[in-house]
């Protein structure tokens, strides 16, 4: 096996997630997690035919339980975990007065606890290897609000709570832990949304153009990089100047 650091990202099967993996293919050798098969299976033939190494995994970051498992495996047949990247996350949006508590629970499930499960599955080995970077994805919105995405921005504000506090307590053992906050990127998820709202939001953009994921995956190669050694707690907004605070 070669000395090559191992980069863990979850949600790898499409979107910033398959962004991050191909950002990072030359220089880690990734293990990918999804719910989405097929999708992995794509993200790993991408990375595999253009040289790189991949492991993917499916599995379900809302369990703890699962993602104690998976981390038993990965350790096994691809090593320690040294950088993890968690990027999995949904959106269920509608206005406030509609939102039933199915559609918080899981937004929140998915995004915030998701995020805990895989960190606290992954930390162990890395704190003795007294090594790590975290990079979890959370978003503007998290930090601005949005009418219509109150799940969505507890989660992602939540989760700038969550790494402020971990980077609090992992800095003693050389591990970073930082936040990404894109703005509009364009995803499928982003697609969706009808030609009115995306003006709405590219009005919203000094840049006036929406971000892609490969803007993103260039700051998580950075932050995973011995040039931000001497960064953590931080969150860093990929949006195109849309927040200015």
């Amino acid at each position: 096996m070669d000395e090559k650091k191992n980069a863990l990202i979850t949600g790898g099967a499409a979107g910033i997630g398959r962004a991050i993996a191909i950002e990072l293919a030359d220089a880690y050798r990734l293990v990918l997690l999804d719910v989405n098969q097929e999708g992995l299976a794509e993200t790993r033939k991408i990375i595999e035919d253009d040289g790189g190494k991949a492991y993917t995994y499916k599995a379900d970051v809302t369990s703890l339980d699962e993602m104690t498992e998976v981390a038993k495996r990965i350790e096994a047949e691809a090593g320690l975990i040294s950088i993890v990247v968690n990027n999995a996350g949904i959106t269920r949006d509608t206005l406030f007065m509609r939102m039933d508590a199915a559609a918080w629970d899981l937004v929140l499930k998915v995004n915030l606890t998701g995020a805990f499960n895989v960190s606290k599955a992954f930390l162990r080995p890395m704190m003795k290897a007294r090594w790590g970077r975290f990079i979890n994805m959370t978003s503007v919105v998290g930090q601005m609000g949005n009418a219509g995405q109150a799940n969505y921005a507890a989660s992602k504000a939540g989760l700038i709570g969550f790494s402020k506090s971990l980077a609090r307590e992992l800095g003693s053992r050389n591990i970073t832990v930082n936040c990404i906050a894109p703005g509009f990127i364009q995803t499928p998820m982003t697609d969706a949304l009808s030609d009115e709202i995306k003006d709405a939001y590219r009005n919203q953009i000094p840049l006036k153009r929406f971000g892609t994921p490969r803007d993103v995956a260039k700051v998580v190669r950075f932050l995973c990089s011995d040039a931000a050694a001497y960064i953590t707690g931080q969150v860093i907004r990929v949006d195109g100047g849309m927040l200015m605070a």
